[in-house]
């Protein structure tokens, strides 16, 4: 078989649905940066993007053996990136409605006592979470969330670039989003916010 970079994307389809490792990682070597260029472009955010085209690939591997070897390699990635793209534009739109009548619930005049109590329960177990960050991470995710510090002035402070600060904060952030579950992770970013 000659090297895998000389293959047409038809003959890198055909061996990808064999299961063929050497055929899928040129496959990622030859469209990784067009698709992130290509997500980045509509998302505007370039961690979110190479997460959609991550994401894609995994999905490609995964699902190698239902993929056309007759078809156009090149469309079906894209469009793949595409309905991703679409897909997080959508979350969000459905996040920021939940958010938005979850602010209505609050706001409400009618709090009662065991609201109170859940809120309590709720606020210890958010320190909780923030406790168990890694020691950096949660240093610098204090100074941006309950100091309300920009990330210039938290990288002034302690010495990092302003890049690693808003890396450390989004990552922060994953992390406590995957431990708390979407209900307390809103009202913890709402609590901040306000």
């Amino acid at each position: 078989m000659h090297p895998y970079h000389l293959c047409s994307d038809r003959e890198l389809a055909l061996l990808l649905t064999k299961g063929n490792e050497q055929a899928f990682t040129e496959v990622y070597n030859r469209f990784y940066g067009l698709l992130f260029i290509h997500a980045s472009k509509r998302l505007n955010d370039d961690e979110e993007a190479k997460d959609v085209v991550h994401q894609l690939f995994e999905s490609l591997w995964l699902k190698r053996a239902q993929i056309d070897p007759d078809g156009n390699l090149s469309a079906y990635l894209y469009t793949a990136v595409r309905n991703r793209v679409l897909d997080v534009f959508a979350h969000q739109k459905v996040e920021n409605k939940y958010v938005d009548s979850l602010q209505h619930f609050m706001d409400q005049d009618h709090v009662r006592t065991d609201h109170r109590v859940r809120e309590r329960q709720m606020a210890a177990l958010i320190e909780q979470e923030i406790d168990a960050l890694p020691p950096k991470m949660r240093e610098i995710f204090i100074l941006s969330r309950k100091a309300n510090k920009t990330h210039r002035e938290i990288s002034e402070e302690l010495g990092l670039s302003e890049l690693t600060v808003k890396t450390q904060v989004k990552n922060a952030l994953r992390i406590l989003r995957s431990r708390l579950g979407a209900v307390v992770y809103i009202a913890f970013i709402l609590k901040i916010h306000q």
